[in-house]
């Protein structure tokens, strides 16, 4: 076999035949440098041209038994294959071979975990075995079942998704009750996990079986009186009636015009979602003649990504929204040539959930908030071009998830996470840091009064010592996941080492920054840290040593790293 044919066997093959020669010659200083790089191609693709031009001389000296020859020249032969090591992963990373061998040794292998999960999965897929488990529901976990039937084919759905879904459409579920059926028709694979190989062994994401869809289970599904769930969909302007025993309008047509033209008298919905439209278009007064609205869904929230583009052809329904009574959930995630919300949407009093992630038109919000005294969660995340942050935020007491909180100079926002220690029913918050932001060294002090913060995400969108150096974080004793974005520091802050982390902290997540070291100069081998996920991504000038990793935290069973400075890609499951 030529060196050049098959690159991942190249090193392994000169292993092999060096085994041969090597009780004749002194060349254990050459094994050891191909021992080093021998899972070198499977890391790496690129830029391997001049590491296999070196290859193939060893090969030619070995393969012609011209031994004098690659003994005068095998000091230069090993100076080459580092210089070209290094080229072909970043700086510092020469030291490869023994991380690789590190990862290799910890725990089971990812590999074997995912083929794992993957034949279960499999297994599923059988319309048999799908039509057993579908018949042992009963009502009501048919009724939860058959509503996601609305949802478009191969539809991929986040938990919090189906569960926003069931509390709507099927009626109001609390998350003990939602937890429970959603795991009983999960193992009985009604759900499956969707994803690539790693969401096989950390799932976040479902889909409906699709054996749903066969033309052997199907016909049944839709006979099934159980499917009568008070939902209309099918938008398309034929000899549909819909009726009042119909709650829900599902949006599934890719364009949409909403009119009384169509028959679709809007007197009486009571929550209207967008599973499928990318155009949205608003009749005269069809939004303003509802008076039970209490949903209204109409941003990307079951297709979360940037690449589902959704766009209104105006923002006047928007001003008719002013008399829904009723409006409890407002979403426009993700919608385009949204440049401004009238006052009237801050005056809707039983809103409880504003959503507006993503909207990047969105240039100005009315003055104050505080009106919305039943509010629960605000997402304003990702609206780079807001002016500035409503007043008012910190009087909404209610509040249990806020996303997007900024804090930056006092023309966009006069806050400080100070402002935030009345909203003591807060369990999510992820904070902005902007230029020209001024932080005192105790201002994160602030979020120990925050007793129920379970999730916390902390993003920088400066760089500078002065907004690390001596500035300490007070990590809640109930934080259950940190996310930091964008930290500009170089070291390991002492509130981010394992003896200083909560017990109940079980996922850390670092995206990008500065961080040159995970190594705080010390190895803490108490028990107090418990943290079983973590994920370092974005991070060029980090090095990364799965081995201190894991000694760092003992309680590690999964570990995603990628584009770091020695590592490409790595996953790693215990």
């Amino acid at each position: 076999m030529s060196i050049r044919t098959n690159p991942m066997k190249a090193v392994p093959t000169l292993l092999k035949r060096l085994v041969i020669v090597e009780k004749r010659e002194d060349l254990k200083d050459l094994k050891s440098e191909l021992n080093k790089i021998k899972d070198l191609f499977k890391i790496v693709k690129k830029n391997e041209e001049e590491l296999l031009d070196t290859l193939a001389v060893v090969d030619g000296y070995l393969r012609n038994k011209n031994i004098p020859k690659l003994m005068e020249v095998k000091e230069d032969i090993c100076k080459r294959i580092r210089n070209s090591t290094q080229k072909l992963l970043p700086d510092g990373s020469t030291d490869q071979g023994s991380n690789i061998e590190a990862t290799q040794s910890l725990g089971k292998t990812f590999q074997d975990e995912k083929d794992k999960k993957r034949e279960e999965v499999q297994e599923a897929l059988s319309p048999e075995k799908f039509k057993v488990h579908y018949n042992e529901l009963d009502r009501v976990h048919k009724r939860f079942f058959l509503s996601l039937l609305l949802f478009p084919e191969n539809a991929v759905i986040k938990k919090s998704t189906i569960h926003f879904w069931w509390s709507s459409v099927v009626g109001y579920i609390m998350i003990g009750q939602f937890e429970f059926v959603f795991d009983y028709l999960y193992s009985r694979k009604l759900l499956v996990p969707h994803g690539n190989d790693k969401s096989l062994v950390v799932v976040n994401k479902f889909k409906i079986n699709p054996c749903v869809r066969h033309k052997s289970v199907l016909p049944s599904l839709q006979n099934d009186k159980e499917q009568l769930c008070g939902i209309y969909s099918e938008l398309v302007a034929s000899s549909h009636n819909p009726n009042t025993s119909h709650r829900s309008l599902v949006l599934d047509q890719h364009k949409v015009k909403l009119s009384d033209r169509l028959g679709l008298k809007s007197t009486h919905w009571r929550a209207v979602f967008n599973v499928g439209a990318s155009y949205l278009n608003f009749g005269p007064q069809w939004m303003a003649k509802m008076k039970q609205l209490e949903v209204l869904q109409l941003g990307r929230w079951l297709h979360d990504s940037p690449k589902h583009h959704i766009e209104v052809d105006s923002e006047e329904f928007l001003k008719e929204l002013r008399d829904q009574k009723h409006l409890k959930y407002l979403s426009l995630r993700g919608i385009s040539r949204i440049f401004e919300l009238p006052p009237s949407i801050f005056q809707l009093e039983r809103l409880a959930i504003l959503d507006l992630k993503a909207c990047h038109n969105l240039e100005t919000l009315p003055n104050d908030i505080s009106s919305l005294k039943n509010l629960r969660q605000l997402d304003l995340s990702q609206c780079y071009l807001l002016e500035r942050m409503p007043k008012g935020i910190e009087k909404l007491i209610n509040l249990e998830v806020l996303k997007g909180f900024v804090i930056g100079s006092s023309s966009k926002s006069s806050y400080q996470i100070s402002d935030l220690a009345d909203l003591k029913n807060l369990e999510r918050l992820s904070i902005h840091i902007e230029s020209g932001a001024v932080i005192d060294e105790k201002e994160f002090e602030s979020l120990e009064e925050l007793s129920k913060l379970e999730h916390l995400k902390i993003s920088w969108g400066v760089s500078g010592k002065r907004y690390t150096d001596g500035i300490q974080i007070s990590l809640l004793s109930n934080l259950k996941k940190l996310h930091l974005e964008g930290f500009p520091g170089e070291s390991i802050p002492s509130w981010l080492e394992p003896s200083n982390l909560p017990k109940s902290l079980k996922e850390l997540n670092l995206t990008g920054g500065k961080l040159e070291s995970m190594d705080h100069g010390k190895l803490d081998h108490s028990d107090s840290c418990k943290l079983e996920i973590v994920r370092l991504k974005y991070l060029k000038d980090l090095n990364v040593d799965p081995e201190k990793l894991q000694a760092l935290f003992p309680s590690l069973r999964y570990v995603e790293v990628k584009d770091v400075q020695n590592l490409q890609h790595l996953e790693w499951i215990k």
